[in-house]
């Protein structure tokens, strides 16, 4: 992972902030500095009358994986307001470990947690029983994801519970035409 901080112009602030939350990034720190050396000259009211004026400008800080940082880094630079001449900086930093502040444990290989971590399949809309069939569905498929698709031609979940759906309903068929034969308790086995 990377830390990015960098000077913008304050009054972009909004336009970056608004461009990184678009893409789901954002911004850990803002903070305004008060002795800026970028100016720019400003005329008054008096014919030749010219002066320089102090650009005010922030310092903001993110922190952002290795894949997403130079396309951080470009939004910044493209909306950071200064020009290619001003003292406009973007400071790129590489994060080594994170501390919980509570347990003290540090954790380190930050790129690789965060990849191997997969998001829980949304099945909010579904009944407590049918999502608990769904999910225990969903982690027998990933167990077994090589050898479904390998040897039994399964390439997607869906194919999976239609495969699991269709194999057992022959069964249940029978089963309702014929209610006076016992069969094994298949249910368990699911």
């Amino acid at each position: 992972m990377k830390k990015i901080e960098a000077i913008i112009k304050r009054a972009n602030f909004p336009i970056i902030s608004g461009e990184l939350e678009r893409i789901g990034i954002t911004i850990i720190d803002r903070r305004n500095l008060e002795d800026s050396k970028i100016s720019k000259p400003r005329s008054g009211s008096r014919a030749g009358f010219t002066s320089l004026m102090a650009v005010p400008l922030s310092k903001v800080e993110l922190v952002v994986s290795d894949k997403q940082a130079r396309k951080v880094v470009e939004i910044i630079s493209k909306k950071s307001g200064l020009s290619s001449d001003s003292e406009g900086k973007i400071f790129i930093s590489e994060m080594t470990e994170v501390v919980d502040m509570q347990t003290m444990e540090g954790k380190k290989d930050l790129e690789e947690s965060t990849s191997e971590r997969k998001e829980k399949s949304k099945r909010s809309r579904l009944i407590p029983l049918q999502k608990y069939t769904l999910l225990k569905l969903e982690k027998i498929y990933e167990e077994n994801a090589e050898l479904l698709k390998t040897d039994y031609r399964i390439r997607s979940f869906s194919d999976f519970v239609n495969f699991c759906i269709m194999g057992y309903l022959p069964t249940l068929e029978k089963q309702l035409k014929h209610p006076t034969i016992i069969y094994n308790d298949k249910f368990g086995q699911i």
